[in-house]
């Protein structure tokens, strides 16, 4: 009898905590897609399908994307930059991972979006404050905290003037101590995705929900407008 297949939420933590060792917080991303490309790992958040928060503001929303630019942050294999880009914006989708760039290209080869490999801790330049609609899922919490602000800061930065930010994440409760959490991942506090907004980059909706699939994880839906 063949033994069950181990947990892919185990195997991602494991490969993260080896990254980690060797003082590396985002190789881990590569060395994930890398092994779901050779067929030894399953990416935990890849659903074969738009994350359903992400379709549930689309469909409240209704943006309109036909002369708009987006940028969807940690595209992985490319579902969420799909529905936007089905939408009408030019879209642009990243991943640090090149192994995950070329599986959303082969996921979707008649795409409209453009699936690059860049890093959020030190995007190109010309994407600052450049893109009418970010959308950001996961790719935070995928970070260890002390890492969070700076690629929280980041995702904030490429939004354009009237533009809109989209965030999705796990929550945590504010009282919860960082080092209680065994990640990746690393859900987010309230202040932690009130730290999106600046001056000039408002919270204009905040959700809680719990997880269709398990109620006692709650996740994050925040939009932000750029004034």
């Amino acid at each position: 009898m063949a033994e069950p297949a181990e947990d892919p939420d185990v195997v991602a933590r494991r490969i993260a905590s080896e990254s980690l060792g060797q003082h590396d917080p985002t190789g881990w991303f590569e060395r994930l897609y890398s092994a779901a490309s050779d067929g030894a790992a399953v990416v935990p958040w890849d659903r074969g399908a738009a994350h359903p928060l992400l379709t549930e503001w689309a469909e409240e929303s209704q943006p309109d994307g036909s002369g708009k630019s987006a940028l969807i942050v940690g595209a992985g294999t490319g579902w969420d930059a799909e529905l936007i880009a089905d939408l009408g914006y030019d879209t642009t989708a990243f991943d640090i991972s090149p192994s995950a760039v070329e599986a959303a290209r082969r996921n979707h080869p008649d795409s409209q979006a453009k699936y690059v490999t860049a890093d959020l801790l030190a995007p190109p330049a010309d994407w600052h404050r450049a893109f009418d609609l970010v959308v950001e899922i996961y790719t935070v919490q995928a970070l260890p905290i002390e890492l969070q602000p700076a690629a929280i800061k980041q995702v904030g930065e490429q939004v354009g003037p009237g533009g809109t930010l989209v965030v999705i994440a796990a929550a945590r409760p504010d009282d919860q101590a960082d080092d209680a959490i065994e990640g990746p991942p690393w859900p987010l506090t309230r202040a932690a995705i009130e730290s999106f907004a600046t001056p000039d980059l408002r919270l204009i909706q905040v959700i809680q929900s719990p997880s269709p699939t398990d109620p006692t994880i709650h996740r994050w839906r925040a939009e932000y407008l750029r004034d």
